[in-house]
């Protein structure tokens, strides 16, 4: 199995992902993986994962990852997934417990648009809505640190402690980054409704069909991305850097790399980078 590594923005993924054959995103600088649609070595280790929806290449490895956590003696993992989804995630676990015999020890938490889960270490993951053709979700990574307010910078260290403490004053405030976006499979139109995705330092973007073998309608009619549609919106993309993923298994790396080329303008290419794991050569 053919695992992709890269960094862009400063952060690093791995994994895999073809469209309807399997899915796995690990981000291990924020110990999170989006997907599990196949059983990665990899992304054992991670504590959280992030469902963007319950397709059998993005859901199927659920069981194993959670097994393998609990031989090895791991903590239970946590599971974010869409909320209309939870009740039968949660079912499909009850019943590999009574194949099993096992345990099968995790967590899991239904998430709606706008809500958050804490990730610790000062990061949160905040969901938003997606467009697919079952429940799904997109989700945020979001840092924040305090940073002190302009009218107190420069005081000694013992009078902005008396200010806090003493006398209650707020001399922070909170500052956020959206660090990364991953909306999973949807139409383009999150892109254009969701502020989070076009202002995240790193957009991972599914991009399922990249020319003419598969039409914008046919695309937008299964729920997924057409090239065409992200050069036509070019202009909102204020990301730093673009990983796209999730091609169709029926392109060869060197077709993509070479509609990337024909079709992206100066400006998006030179911060786009196509995830080509599991495509062959």
């Amino acid at each position: 199995m053919s695992v992709e590594r890269v960094e862009r923005a400063g952060i690093a993924v791995e994994g895999i992902s073809v469209a309807g054959i399997e899915t796995c995103l690990h981000l291990p600088g924020f110990k999170v993986a989006v997907d599990l649609g196949c059983s990665l070595r990899e992304v054992v280790s991670c504590p959280t994962v992030l469902f963007t929806h319950a397709h059998v290449d993005h859901l199927g490895a659920v069981v194993s990852h959670c097994a393998t956590r609990a031989l090895q003696h791991m903590p239970p993992p946590t599971y974010v997934v869409p909320a209309p989804v939870a009740g039968n995630v949660r079912r499909l676990l009850d019943v590999w417990r009574d194949l099993d015999g096992s345990a099968l020890p995790c967590t899991v938490v239904p998430l709606a648009p706008g809500e958050e889960h804490e990730l610790g270490r000062g990061l949160v993951v905040r969901a938003f809505a997606t467009f697919h053709r079952s429940p799904s979700l997109g989700y945020a990574i979001l840092s924040r640190r305090q940073k002190l307010r302009p009218a107190y910078q420069g005081l000694p260290e013992a009078e902005l402690r008396r200010l806090r403490v003493e006398e209650g004053v707020e001399i922070s405030h909170a500052i956020e980054t959206v660090e990364a976006a991953i909306p999973g499979d949807t139409l383009i139109d999150v892109v254009e409704r969701e502020e989070l995705v076009r202002t995240a330092r790193l957009l991972i973007l599914e991009t399922t069909f990249v020319d003419g073998r598969v039409t914008v309608a046919e695309a937008r009619g299964e729920g997924h991305i057409h090239l065409d549609e992200v050069v036509a919106r070019a202009e909102l993309f204020e990301n730093e850097e673009i990983l796209l993923v999730h091609f169709s298994a029926r392109y060869r790396p060197a077709e993509i790399r070479a509609a990337l080329r024909a079709n992206l303008p100066e400006d998006l290419a030179g911060r786009v980078t196509a995830f080509l794991a599991g495509e062959g050569p």
